[in-house]
């Protein structure tokens, strides 16, 4: 027998559709409206022109970023603090998560160590005592001050406790009886079947390392060394104004500063966008796997 669909439930999807479509554009809707206004003059976004699309359409703000060969020294700074800061932060991650994934008896102390993880990612020093340590260790002005203040994220680790525990003992059992050392299992076993939950918290390490700004403000004493969120944070727009020819005038009058952050959006988020969809199909399962406590 052929089940028809009634006109009630047909209209409660399309009501469903058009929520979600509503939904959807008011979060889209202001990442465009950037876009566009960073492709228009100054004029037409100062007085409100701009809604859907560019007015005026000119790449001047982009011009200004691009033309400075420090934002191409900051873009590299920002690579390398991604590759290494990710790095660090997957490798201590692992070799956390395994050992205190194990039950009390066969780790003893373990529980000790988790209610100090805890206590430590719900209250911090403060800022100042932060700055004071890493001035200790002779780290600012240099790489590493970008880095190892966050070699250790606790709320990654704990995610990924929790999807080790999740994961089927047996499988170490058999591990076991086969001759197979921790070594093993955790490279072997632990690490292949935990490629989700390790691809999210890797997107979690490069998002916030690419994002963060303040700390390349106060730990660098040289401009040259601001990672590129850094960077872009201390632009303005900067003509010379006592020799002003028609093209300086013509760069005036397609450049502001709502435009030149606009831009900085823009160009800041596009890596971003680029890594997201290749770990995007195993953020979810990582997340609701590696949140739930067995």
């Amino acid at each position: 027998m052929v089940r028809t669909r009634s006109f009630g439930s047909i209209s409660a999807d399309v009501c469903i559709y058009f929520l979600l479509g509503l939904v959807t554009l008011s979060t889209l809707y202001p990442l465009w409206y950037t876009v566009a206004v960073s492709f228009s003059d100054s004029s037409a976004v100062a007085g409100g022109f701009v809604t859907w699309w560019p007015v005026d359409f000119n790449l001047a703000a982009y011009h200004e970023i691009v033309s400075d060969h420090k934002f191409y020294k900051a873009f590299l700074v920002s690579i390398e603090r991604v590759l290494l800061g990710t790095t660090i932060s997957f490798v201590i991650t692992l070799l956390m998560a395994y050992p205190l994934s194990k039950e009390n008896s066969l780790f003893p102390g373990r529980n000790i160590i988790m209610w100090f993880l805890v206590v430590i990612m719900l209250f911090n020093s403060g800022l100042i005592p932060w700055y004071m340590t890493i001035k200790s260790y002779g780290m600012l002005d240099s790489i590493w001050a970008l880095v190892l203040p966050y070699a250790v994220p606790v709320f990654n680790i704990i995610l990924v406790i929790n999807y080790f525990r999740g994961l089927p003992k047996e499988l170490e059992e058999a591990g076991l009886v086969d001759g197979a050392g921790p070594w093993y299992l955790l490279l072997n076993i632990y690490l292949p079947l935990s490629v989700p939950v390790m691809a999210t918290v890797t997107l979690f390490s490069i998002v916030f390392h690419w994002n963060a700004f303040f700390d390349g403000l106060i730990l660098m004493n040289r401009p040259e060394h601001y990672p590129l969120q850094s960077y872009v944070q201390q632009l303005v727009v900067n003509i010379n104004t006592t020799d002003i020819s028609s093209e300086g005038l013509k760069s005036l009058s397609l450049l502001s500063n709502k435009t030149l952050n606009a831009a900085k959006i823009v160009v800041t988020m596009l890596p971003v966008l680029v890594i997201y969809p290749f770990l995007q199909r195993y953020f979810v399962h990582g997340i609701t796997l590696g949140a739930v406590k067995e």
